[in-house]
């Protein structure tokens, strides 16, 4: 009998979703900002024991392009994909995180907030195949995260490095041009050149920018 269930809080989503994970079959696809979003220490290591051999077939991550904003996730996507799984990154964030499983079940988490996280399990068919449109929709326009990686994020020099760890640190122009040796004239004409290699329009944009290239 097809059900919907709202669950809250981590702990009741690892209490009552462990057995939809260990039934994986054929599919298991999963979008999402960053790979925080799902509570399940061991999800990573079942999809991978998953993606060969005789277990899942088709594992696909969709995922946001903040997942990439620090080395270890970018190197947990990396080797997912190095072992057989279907990795792309979105061109912006995502509109909501998902898992579908087997297009059986459906899993959406809620808004992260201060509070406890509040998670949606459905295995109403029309719900599901809703939940897999949708991620099949943004799915198709994404990139692959190897392509994705080589095309969008920039090369930056030392120099562009310390201008952005200054931008960072919330320094004046006028500090931030005394540390890194430089006149305040050079150092915004510098931030002028690190906005414009990250196509941001403000300095603000580019702290995000920077954020979502892993940068």
């Amino acid at each position: 009998m097809a059900e919907t269930l709202t669950i809250r809080g981590d702990a009741e989503f690892l209490a009552r979703t462990g057995h939809l994970f260990s039934s994986m079959r054929e599919e298991f696809v999963c979008a999402a900002r960053d790979l925080t979003t799902w509570p399940r220490p061991d999800a990573g290591r079942a999809t991978r024991a998953r993606v060969s051999g005789s277990g899942v077939r088709h594992v696909r991550k969709l995922m946001s392009p903040f997942a990439l904003a620090d080395e270890t996730s970018r190197a947990h996507l990396r080797e997912l994909a190095g072992e057989g799984a279907r990795v792309r990154i979105a061109a912006g964030a995502l509109p909501y995180e998902a898992i579908v499983i087997d297009h059986r079940y459906a899993i959406l988490a809620g808004p992260a907030g201060s509070g406890e996280r509040v998670y949606t399990v459905t295995t109403e068919p029309a719900l599901v195949g809703g939940v897999h449109s949708l991620v099949e929709a943004v799915w198709e326009a994404a990139a692959d995260l190897g392509a994705f990686l080589r095309a969008e994020r920039p090369l930056l020099d030392d120099g562009s490095r310390a201008v952005l760890r200054a931008l960072g640190s919330g320094a004046t122009d006028e500090s931030a041009a005394r540390d890194l040796g430089l006149s305040l004239r050079t150092y915004r004409r510098r931030v002028a050149g690190l906005l414009a290699a990250l196509d941001a329009e403000s300095r603000f944009q580019a702290g995000l920018r920077a954020g979502e290239l892993g940068l």
